[in-house]
């Protein structure tokens, strides 16, 4: 079934449903699409003159299947449901919202500029935004050297623009400084991924969770950050499984588990070290496997001997006798499987988090099959994807290093330059801001991200980009770090050009472009492509689009372990979406990792990582005696520059808010002063029983005042650089009065769409979906 345009005739419904080629399907895919689905190009709709065009959703990393509706004058005005084999017909709040960003009144149409920040933003022409950014990165370069300038990438790109990140970044501004806002979501799976298994992506399909026996998930509210997803946790559940969730919250999933496991933030490798010392002493590991598939068991195995249910128990504060009933549902099932998220890996030991859990699973031989197996769930849409082919500081397109040698004369032949041109290893996106403060990065270009809002300690990221002496950024909302530029260029959004995402299972799917952009609005693409023609390298950027750049990311990908060579476009919409590594275009691509009993290592084996817990960087005491954790919520996304413009979203939840335990005495609705090392905000009490009475819970989405990230701590882990968000040591006290949620910024003579803003002022919280005891608005 080939999904293109479908013309709106008169309704005509088609009722039996596509079987699947079991040589393209995904495992496990054909009794739960086929079981009386219907397909999605079989919609017809009683409007003429109208298209619907089949796509997917620029949202998180689930990337559910949608149809942009298209009126006859060629603009977006609608979506329609769509029965991909992901999400079969559902979208969450966000998706069924997102079509509203396309010609939204907020939308960038012309390219903003200032010399100074003292000035006011002008709109000017394409012409003097690009000479002036061009001019400014030759001064900087030519005074402070190349290194000088850097370039930020971001996660919910197309993999075509994030492949053009890194090589613009390497290739037209010759700077080793460039990375991406992927580095505050997956970097920690990524890490652990590669430890262990030579490979870094979730090891089986979103279908195999329905045959498993039992679903551990760890660090994640799937319920509200991937509501999509739930339809597998049910089916799961339909058929038997048990589920355990581990979750300092009790959130809307963790609410139906069979075991809920509130463990303190922050402890999380020492509770799975418990678990697995159960394992082992029960005599429920696997031998026979670990004997044939892994090494490092024996250090390992000494290792959990050290973790006895008592000692994790008083360091995760949970009863030890809950640490051995998750280790007997768990190594007693015939097939479990592990998903996480950023719940355990936003640690300054999330790698060593992530080892702990893959741990468990090699320990009990579930891996490389139906229903057993392990996954870590995407934050953003291409958030796999997006640190596969090159934008990440310390790689190249394919996944190859970037200090390999092999590795970089393979992509320099590819590129068309010598080896020694290319530049060496760059820094972390947190670390480049720190270099920002002490003027080693006086230049930056960001695209696609909003690190005012998105990076832990606000105070700094704002000293840092406060002493840029050029500042450029590509958005199509005029974000909060945008709004702190020099050069905003207007860009398009995700309906708006083509390209492909990976999502969490490694799938990797194709976005349909379903209406031109406004006038004055260039594609990522022709920005950077132009950029580097004024810099002297056009003809290493000779691209008329998505299409060509694919082409060649097809060919810098190939025979590595992240290898799309076999991937087309025509492909993509024939199958629905194909799991890499996909070598030729007669295979069907990989949807379950290690069939064979082999990894991605040279010897073909589990490399187990010995895991010792330590606690958070942020010290407990007196003065901050309590835990701040954060995270997002159903309505918004990320850093919110997208979702606080869209009423519906912004009415279901608009404001930020403090979760806290009724121990403290607070009423619903009372302001709350939530104070950290870095600094304060005050907030409305959500009061509720699913929160730890030691823990309050605050989510990110909003900018300073209520920024949870002015709290946060910007510790990184060691080997990831990943920040600590998910922990850092705070104190609560009353306040007389909220702070306010800022609009959403606009160029000067404009104002935030109004209707998207009204309910903004409201003081209370918004009545929280997840958890027993949750106060009810009055």
């Amino acid at each position: 079934m080939t999904d293109r345009p479908v013309p709106l005739d008169p309704p005509v419904l088609l009722g039996a449903a596509v079987p699947l080629d079991p040589a393209v399907a995904p495992p496990g895919t054909r009794d739960f699409r086929d079981a009386g689905g219907l397909p999605a190009s079989g919609w017809r709709a009683d409007q003429a003159e109208q298209t619907l065009v089949p796509t997917h959703c620029c949202f998180c990393g689930v990337q559910c299947g949608m149809y942009l509706r298209v009126n006859a004058a060629g603009k977006v005005f609608g979506v329609e449901p769509r029965n991909h084999d992901i999400n079969r017909m559902r979208l969450c709040p966000k998706g069924i919202n997102a079509y509203q960003q396309v010609n939204h009144p907020d939308r960038l149409t012309a390219p903003l500029l200032r010399r100074s920040r003292e000035e006011p933003f002008r709109e000017v022409g394409w012409e003097e935004a690009l000479t002036y950014t061009v001019e400014e990165v030759r001064r900087i370069q030519r005074e402070h050297g190349v290194d000088a300038f850097g370039l930020l990438g971001g996660a919910s790109l197309f993999s075509e623009k994030t492949y053009l990140v890194g090589k613009f970044a390497r290739v037209a501004l010759k700077t080793r400084h460039v990375d991406y806002n992927g580095r505050l979501c997956m970097v920690s799976a990524a890490g652990a991924n590669k430890l262990a298994f030579g490979i870094d992506r979730a090891a089986n399909p979103f279908s195999d969770i329905l045959r498993t026996d039992c679903l551990l998930i760890a660090g994640s509210n799937v319920g509200e950050c991937f509501p999509v997803m739930t339809q597998y946790v049910w089916g799961a559940r339909d058929r038997g499984a048990k589920l355990i969730v581990v979750d300092p919250r009790e959130t809307a999933v963790a609410r139906t588990a069979d075991v809920h496991v509130a463990l303190k933030s922050g402890t999380d490798s020492a509770f799975f070290n418990a678990v697995l010392h159960v394992i082992v002493q029960d005599g429920l590991t696997d031998e026979a496997f670990l004997a044939a598939h892994a090494t490092g068991w024996p250090e390992l195995k000494a290792k959990v001997a050290e973790y006895p249910p008592e000692r994790s128990a008083a360091i995760c504060g949970v009863p030890a006798e809950q640490i051995v009933q998750v280790a007997r549902l768990f190594g007693t099932a015939g097939r479990a499987m592990a998903w996480h998220a950023r719940g355990i890996e936003h640690h300054t030991q999330g790698v060593e988090n992530c080892l702990s859990v893959i741990n468990l699973c090699a320990a009990t031989g579930n891996l490389g099959r139906p229903g057993a197996g392990y996954g870590t769930i995407t934050g953003q849409g291409n958030g796999q994807g997006g640190r596969e082919h090159g934008q990440k500081s310390d790689l190249l397109p394919g996944g190859r290093s970037i200090n390999d040698p092999e590795h970089r004369r393979q992509i320099a032949g590819i590129w068309g330059i010598e080896e020694t041109e290319l530049p060496q290893a760059g820094t972390s996106m947190m670390e480049m801001v720190w270099q920002m403060q002490r003027r080693e990065i006086r230049g930056l270009i960001g695209i696609c991200n909003n690190p005012f809002v998105s990076l832990p300690n606000y105070a700094v990221v704002k000293d840092g980009y406060d002493k840029l002496e050029f500042h450029a950024q590509f958005d199509f909302f005029l974000s909060e770090t945008s709004a702190n530029a020099h050069v905003v260029f207007p860009v398009t959004t995700w309906a708006e050009d083509e390209g492909v995402m990976a999502n969490a299972e490694a799938r990797v799917v194709k976005h349909n472009k379903a209406q031109e952009p406004p006038s004055g609005v260039r594609t990522d693409t022709w920005v950077m492509c132009e950029l580097a023609r004024r810099l002297g390298v056009g003809d290493k950027f000779d691209f008329a689009g998505s299409r060509e750049v694919f082409d060649e990311l097809r060919r810098a990908s190939a025979g590595t372990v992240i290898d799309y060579y076999g991937i087309t476009y025509e492909r993509l919409e024939e199958t629905g979406g194909i799991a890499w590594p996909c070598p030729d275009t007669a295979h069907p691509g990989t949807p379950r990792l290690f069939e064979d009993g082999r990894t991605y290592h040279p010897d073909g084996k589990v490399h187990l990582q010995v895991v010792e817990w330590h606690p958070p960087a942020d010290p407990y005491d007196d003065e901050y005696p309590m835990t701040l954790t954060t995270g997002r919520t159903v309505a918004h996304f990320l850093s919110g520059n997208q979702t606080r413009r869209l009423g519906a979203l912004v009415e279901q939840t608009p404001r930020p808010w403090v979760e806290v335990h009724p121990s403290h005495g607070f009423r619903n609705g009372e302001a709350v002063r939530v104070v950290t090392r870095r600094g304060a905000s005050v907030l409305p009490a959500l009061v509720t029983e699913a929160i730890r009475a030691d823990h309050v819970f605050v989510p990110y989405h909003w900018p300073h005042p209520v920024a949870a990230n002015a709290l946060t701590n910007d510790a990184l882990d060691p080997r990831s650089k990943i920040p600590e968000y998910k922990v850092c040591a705070v104190r609560i006290e009353r306040a007389e009065q909220l702070d306010p949620v800022p609009a959403p910024p606009m160029p000067p003579g404009r104002e935030a769409y109004p209707e998207a803003q009204h309910s903004r002022s409201d003081p209370l919280p918004p009545t929280a979906p997840q958890g027993r005891g949750t106060a009810e608005r009055g």
